[in-house]
C-alpha cells in the first residue's frame, strides 16, 4: 500500500484510536466471501475497503469495532461483513445491491438480505423530535409507539389517520437524523478512493476501469437517496404509469411530506420472498414482476420511461389484497428511447451475428467508438458464446457483454443504464429466490413480439426509417434483417469452427495445467 493522499497506511486518527483495520479485514475472510469469477480482483477489493475505512472520522472507527467486539467470538465472517456494511450508507446499499447475486456464498447472501430492511435501532424520542421539527407540535396524526423498520438512509413508522371519518393507516419513512453527515463524510472519501483504485489496479496489471465515472455515479445516486423530495416525484411518476396494471400497488402519497419526512399510505402485506404462495402464486407473481416492472417500461413509446432501479426484496412485497407491492421509489431510471432502440439493436444484432451492427448499437449507449478494437473483441467473444452455446440472444447475454465492455475499458455508459442493469439483476436475484433459475428474458421478449405483431397494421403506413413503434424498431431495420439472413448461416460457421478450436485448446491447456498440479 502506498503513502499519501491516496495511500494504504493507517491516517494518523486511525493510529491514534489504535484501530487493528488489517487484523478487522483478515477476520473477514474477504477473499473467500468473493466469487471464483471475481478472483483477480480480490486483492483491490481487501485494499479499497481498508482505503475507505482509513478515512473514516475516528469515532466512526471506534463505533465499528465497537460493534464488531459486541458480536462475540462466535459470529461468522460473513456476519462480522455484515456487521460493518450496517455501519456505512454507502456500504450498506452496496450490500443490498449484492444481496441476490446468485455468484455470491449463500451463507453471505443470506447475511446481505438481512440489510434489505433491518429491525429498527434509532431511538423513538429521537425520531419523534425530527418529526415534531419537520411537521410541527403536536403532530397531525396519531403514530406509533415503534418504528417498523430501519433502511440504509431511513426509518419507518406507522400512524393513523382519519380520512372522510375512515380510519386510515400510513407510515413515515423518515431521514436518520446523522445520516446526511455520516455520507457526506463517505463520500468525500470517493474521489481519492477512484484515484487510488486507477494506480493500484494498473500495478496490478488489471483491466482499465472507469473508476471516477463509476464512483462519481455512485456518490450522485446516494445523494439523491437523501433527497426524499425526488422520491416522492417519483412515486407520483410511478403512480401515473401503473395506474392502468391492476396487480400493482404504488404507495399513494399522503399531504405530510418534507424535504426529510414522506408520508405515505401504508402496505399490509409481507416481502415476496418469505410469502406463503404455491408455485402456481410464485409463477404468477414472477410474471407480473417481470411484465408490469420491466417489460411494460422498456416496450413503450415514451420518450423517457421510468423503470424502478432498486428492486432487492425489501422493497417487494405481497399486499393483503395480492397485489404486488413496490415500495421505496428513491431510485429510478429513466431509460429514453434512443438507448431502448439501441438494445433491441444489439439483440437484433445478436439474432444474425451482425458484429458491426452490434458495434454500432453499442457506441450508441456510451463514448466507445464503433471501430474500437476493444469493443469488436468482446463483441466477437459474445458472439462466438453464442455460437458454442447454440442459443438465442436475449437481455441477459446483451447485459453480461455490457458488464465485460465495463470491465475492460472506459466504455462511458449513462447513468441511467447502469441502473437499469442494477434493476434487472436485482429483480432477477429475487425471482431466483422465488422459482428457481428462471431469467426475465423470455417474459421481457414475449410481451416485446405481442407489442410487434398489434403494430402490425400501423407500419403499413409508416415511413420506411420511422422508429416510432414501442418495439423500438424501423421498417428499414426489419428489411435489413431480413436481407442479411441468408447471411447468418455463412457468419455460423465461419464463428462455429474458430470458437471450437478455441475452446478445445483451452480446455486442453486447462487439463494439462490440472494434471502438473497432481
Amino acid at each position: 500500500m502506498a503513502t499519501g493522499d491516496e495511500g494504504g497506511n493507517m491516517s494518523d486518527h486511525t493510529h491514534r484510536a489504535g484501530l487493528p483495520l488489517a487484523d478487522l479485514l483478515d477476520s473477514f475472510g474477504l477473499h473467500a466471501l468473493l466469487p471464483a469469477a471475481l478472483a483477480p480482483w480480490r486483492p483491490l477489493v481487501v485494499e479499497a475497503m481498508q482505503f475507505f475505512l482509513e478515512r473514516l472520522p475516528a469515532q466512526r472507527l471506534m463505533a465499528i469495532v465497537a460493534g464488531q467486539l459486541a458480536l462475540g467470538e462466535g459470529a461468522t465472517a460473513a456476519g462480522r461483513l455484515v456487521a460493518l456494511l450496517s455501519h456505512c450508507p454507502t456500504l450498506h446499499k452496496l450490500g443490498q445491491v449484492l444481496a441476490r447475486h446468485p455468484q455470491l456464498h449463500p451463507e453471505l447472501r443470506g447475511h446481505l438480505q438481512s440489510l434489505e430492511s433491518m429491525p429498527p435501532s434509532v431511538p423513538m424520542a429521537v425520531i419523534l423530535t425530527r418529526l415534531r421539527d419537520e411537521l410541527g407540535d403536536p403532530l397531525p396524526v396519531a403514530v406509533a409507539d415503534a418504528a417498523l423498520a430501519e433502511g440504509s438512509v431511513a426509518v419507518v413508522l406507522p400512524f393513523t389517520f382519519r380520512e372522510r371519518g375512515r380510519l386510515r393507516h400510513g407510515v413515515f419513512k423518515v431521514l436518520k437524523p446523522e445520516v446526511e453527515g455520516l455520507l457526506a463524510d463517505e463520500l468525500a472519501i470517493l474521489p481519492a478512493l477512484a484515484r487510488f483504485l486507477e494506480r493500484r489496479s494498473r500495478e496490478a496489471g488489471l483491466p482499465p476501469i472507469d473508476f471516477r465515472g463509476n464512483l462519481a455515479s455512485v456518490r450522485d445516486l446516494l445523494t439523491r437517496e437523501v433527497r426524499l423530495g425526488l422520491e416522492q416525484a417519483n412515486l407520483r411518476a410511478a403512480a401515473a404509469v401503473h395506474a392502468d396494471e391492476p396487480r400493482i400497488l404504488v404507495p399513494r402519497l399522503l399531504p405530510w411530506c418534507t424535504p426529510r419526512v414522506t408520508a405515505m399510505e401504508r402496505v399490509f402485506g409481507v416481502k415476496v420472498t418469505d410469502a406463503p404462495l404455491t408455485a402456481a402464486q410464485r409463477r404468477g407473481l414472477v410474471d407480473t414482476m417481470i411484465t408490469a416492472l420491466l417489460a411494460r417500461p422498456f416496450w413503450s413509446r415514451a420518450e423517457r420511461t421510468v423503470f424502478h432501479a432498486d428492486l432487492h426484496g425489501g422493497n417487494l412485497f405481497v399486499a393483503d389484497d395480492g397485489r404486488l407491492a413496490v415500495l421505496d421509489w428513491s431510485l429510478t431510471a429513466r431509460l429514453s428511447k434512443h438507448h431502448r432502440e439501441a438494445l433491441v439493436a444489439i439483440v437484433l444484432g445478436g439474432l444474425t451475428l451482425d458484429r458491426a451492427g452490434i458495434c454500432r448499437a453499442v457506441a450508441a449507449l456510451g463514448t466507445l467508438d464503433a471501430e474500437d478494437p476493444l469493443l469488436r473483441a468482446v463483441v466477437d467473444r459474445s458472439l462466438d458464446r453464442l455460437v458454442l452455446e447454440a442459443r438465442l440472444p436475449g437481455f441477459d447475454w446483451l447485459l453480461d457483454m455490457l458488464d465485460t465492455l465495463a470491465l475492460r475499458t472506459r466504455a462511458g455508459f449513462r447513468e441511467d443504464l447502469a441502473l437499469f442493469r442494477k434493476s434487472w439483476l436485482s429483480l432477477a436475484g429475487v425471482i431466483g429466490d422465488l422459482v428457481g433459475g428462471v431469467s426475465p428474458d423470455f417474459p421481457l421478449l414475449s410481451l416485446g413480439v405481442r407489442r410487434f405483431v398489434a403494430e402490425l397494421p400501423a407500419r403499413l403506413l409508416a415511413p420506411p426509417d420511422s422508429p416510432a413503434f414501442s418495439t423500438h424498431v424501423s421498417n428499414a431495420d426489419l428489411l435489413r434483417v431480413g436481407a442479411s439472413s441468408w447471411l447468418v448461416a455463412l457468419r455460423y460457421w465461419t464463428r462455429f469452427v474458430p470458437a471450437l478450436v478455441e475452446s478445445s485448446r483451452a480446455k486442453g491447456l486447462s487439463s494439462t495445467t490440472d494434471g502438473a498440479l497432481e
